[in-house]
């Protein structure tokens, strides 16, 4: 896998120097972290719901999740502050590389009706967004035993200082942005 990666990558930043003109390999952007979030609604009346999605997201990412907590209260959702309210990953290093290719080459083309990713969830300092509706897209979870589909938020966090920069190299990694 590593030196599957090292080649792919090695072609990413031979492309970026050529388009945006750089003269150190040093300044290509690349992939920081990607951060995997789970917002878990109903975990405040069920404790058992809690569980399932953590060891639903561990199956999916490959890495023991951190339970976030509701940092303040709020009556209308009743939600108290230190409530278990959601779960997340952040991956580095050779995980976030096996996870993105699983996420790009197999996860993604299982939506229906998928035409690409949108092209706007950039934040503007080269970060990319991504919303997924439906968890039950990664093959690692079976579809009888799950008992809610859930939703979550992937961040693909990058070293690009644009938009245009982060862009190029997402699509350069196999990204399938909406026409």
């Amino acid at each position: 896998m590593t030196r599957l990666k090292d080649a792919y990558l090695n072609d990413v930043t031979k492309a970026m120097m050529e388009a945006f003109g750089y003269k150190s390999v040093m300044e290509v952007p690349k992939f920081e972290k990607i951060v995997v979030n789970m917002g878990i609604g109903d975990a405040k009346d069920n404790a058992k719901s809690l569980e399932s999605a953590v060891s639903e997201l561990t199956l999916i990412v490959g890495q023991k999740p951190v339970i976030t907590k509701a940092k303040k209260s709020v009556s209308n959702f009743k939600v108290r502050e230190g409530m278990p309210v959601g779960a997340k990953v952040t991956l580095r290093g050779a995980k976030m590389y096996e996870f993105a290719d699983r996420l790009l080459n197999i996860a993604l083309p299982r939506v229906r009706d998928f035409r690409g990713v949108s092209g706007k969830a950039f934040d503007g300092r080269g970060n990319y967004t991504l919303g997924v509706k439906e968890h039950l897209i990664f093959p690692e979870i079976e579809y009888d035993k799950v008992e809610r589909s859930r939703g979550m938020d992937i961040i693909f966090v990058t070293t690009a200082k644009t938009d245009e920069e982060c862009r190029e190299l997402l699509r350069l990694m196999g990204m399938p942005f909406e026409k």
